[in-house]
């Protein structure tokens, strides 16, 4: 007996290494919410364990750039919109999508249907609340291509008001118009006694705009490391094992995004729908990035007219390698 129980003991011991987790932090790109289920689920059910992965997860916030966060050396890999890391990558940090998790954009104008807007070509004339920070990029590419001047209210141009991450312009009446995720934000407007028959809305996807969101990016240099590429698509595999169980699971995967809400601000109701729109957006990705979806956002930035987002297509922007080998 004593004889079986070192032979065990040895064993252990021998296999004592492949337990060692290699630690990953991701930076999200807003709050502790169900747009970023996905990962929460992959802790929570012990997927990252499994891959022998100790993940942290950093909320994100107003005042948090995912982008200036990797560039600090605060993270390994950060959810950032594609306009925005394209246009980071422009500038001189080499970021590259290595996964895509969200298939669609969620991305949407709401506006008041008593002011007379009846088309995106009506716009004109009009005061529309846009978030920057890098958000306001599809929404510069989308006026460009309407041929609305965005300096100014006239027959040719819109009022743009920077828009902070709340939907008081649009029920103070202050904008015609504010940008609202299909997820979060439009909800917030019919909570607060709107009703949907009040509102008109333009999604960035029927308007042929829109542009890749909440994909997964790392720094061109580290991708060079075999032992972080290793790192990145075991991160890859378990995350996407996880968005897939939020999607079957939407009310449990809510549940659990409230469970690591430090802050207390998000309820029950709110994160439960949220997760069901999210759902949609994750819906027909496995997590590779589809080269066409990819084209279609970098020529929508670049139809900018004069200022356009980014100034020529992007080379070494993202790769297969990672979702190839976490994947298949």
């Amino acid at each position: 007996m004593k004889r079986m129980f070192w032979a065990a003991a040895a064993l252990a011991g021998l296999s004592a290494p492949a337990f060692a987790q290699d630690a990953v932090t991701l930076q999200l790109k807003w709050v502790t919410q169900s747009q970023f289920a996905g990962y929460y689920v992959a802790q929570e059910n012990g997927y990252y364990d499994e891959e022998g992965l100790d993940v942290t997860i950093l909320p994100g916030g107003p005042d948090i750039a995912p982008t200036q966060v990797i560039a600090g050396g605060g993270a390994d890999v950060v959810v950032e919109w594609m306009p925005a890391a394209l246009a980071a990558r422009e500038n001189g940090l080499p970021l590259v999508n290595i996964a895509q998790p969200f298939k669609s954009s969620g991305m949407m104008l709401t506006c008041w249907g008593d002011v007379g807007i009846e088309g995106p070509e009506s716009l004109a004339n009009r005061t529309l609340g846009v978030w920057f920070f890098g958000n306001e990029y599809p929404f510069l590419s989308w006026m460009s291509q309407l041929g609305i001047e965005t300096d100014g209210a006239d027959e040719n141009g819109v009022e743009v008001l920077k828009q902070g991450f709340n939907v008081d312009p649009l029920l103070q009446r202050q904008a015609d118009c504010i940008s609202t995720m299909t997820y979060n934000e439009y909800w917030q407007v019919i909570d607060s006694g709107v009703s949907p028959d009040e509102l008109i809305t333009f999604k960035y996807e029927d308007q042929g705009v829109a542009t890749l969101e909440d994909g997964l990016y790392v720094l061109e240099d580290n991708l060079d490391d075999p032992a972080f590429a290793d790192k990145m698509e075991r991160f890859v595999r378990a995350s996407m094992k996880g968005w897939k169980w939020a999607e079957e699971n939407p009310e449990d995967a809510a549940m659990i995004v409230l469970d690591n809400d430090e802050t207390g601000a998000q309820t029950e109701e709110h994160q439960i729908r949220m997760m069901g729109e999210v759902a949609k957006l994750t819906a027909g990705s496995n997590g590779a990035l589809d080269p066409a979806d990819y084209e279609r956002t970098v020529q929508t930035l670049l139809a900018g007219g004069s200022d356009p987002v980014i100034s020529k297509a992007p080379e070494g922007a993202w790769t297969h390698a990672i979702t190839d080998a976490a994947l298949n």
